[in-house]
C-alpha cells in the first residue's frame, strides 16, 4: 500500500465516477435520439455517428444543442405515463367493472344493502349471489 498513496486511490475513485457518469449521459442521449419522433433517421444516424466516434465531445454538443428538447421529451413522457395509469386505475377502479370485475362487486353491495333492508331474505341473497358469481 506504500506504492500507491490516498490521493491515488481518491483520483482513480474520482475518474472511475466519470466514467460512468458518461456511460448514463452516452445511454441518456442514445435513449433519447431514438425516442425523439422529429428528427429523421438520416439526423439520428448523423448524431448516432458524432455521438460515438467523438464520444465526450458528441455528447457535449448533444447535451448544449438538444438539452432543452431533452427535458420537454422527458417531460411529456412522465406526463404521459401517469396520465395512463390514471387512466388504468380508474377503469379498473370504476362502476362499469372493465377487466377487473369490480362490476359484480358493485352488485353484491347492492344484494348486501336489499338484504340489510329487509327487501330480501338470506336465502333469496344467497340465490341472486350464486347466480351473480356464477
Amino acid at each position: 500500500m506504500d506504492d500507491y498513496p490516498l490521493l491515488n486511490l481518491f483520483l482513480t475513485m474520482l475518474y472511475l465516477f466519470l466514467w460512468v457518469m458518461w456511460f448514463f449521459l452516452l445511454f441518456k442521449v442514445i435513449t433519447d435520439l431514438f425516442r425523439d419522433h422529429s428528427l429523421n433517421g438520416w439526423a439520428k444516424a448523423g448524431w448516432l455517428v458524432l455521438v460515438i466516434l467523438l464520444p465526450y465531445v458528441g455528447v457535449l454538443i448533444y447535451l448544449i444543442v438538444r438539452g432543452r428538447s431533452m427535458h420537454e421529451r422527458d417531460e411529456k413522457l412522465a406526463k404521459d405515463s401517469e396520465a395512463a395509469f390514471r387512466d388504468y386505475v380508474r377503469r379498473a377502479a370504476g362502476p362499469e367493472g372493465g377487466s377487473g370485475g369490480s362490476g359484480h362487486v358493485n352488485d353484491l353491495a347492492k344484494l348486501a344493502e336489499l338484504k340489510d333492508k329487509g327487501a330480501i331474505n338470506a336465502e333469496e341473497y344467497e340465490q341472486a349471489k350464486a347466480k351473480l358469481l356464477a
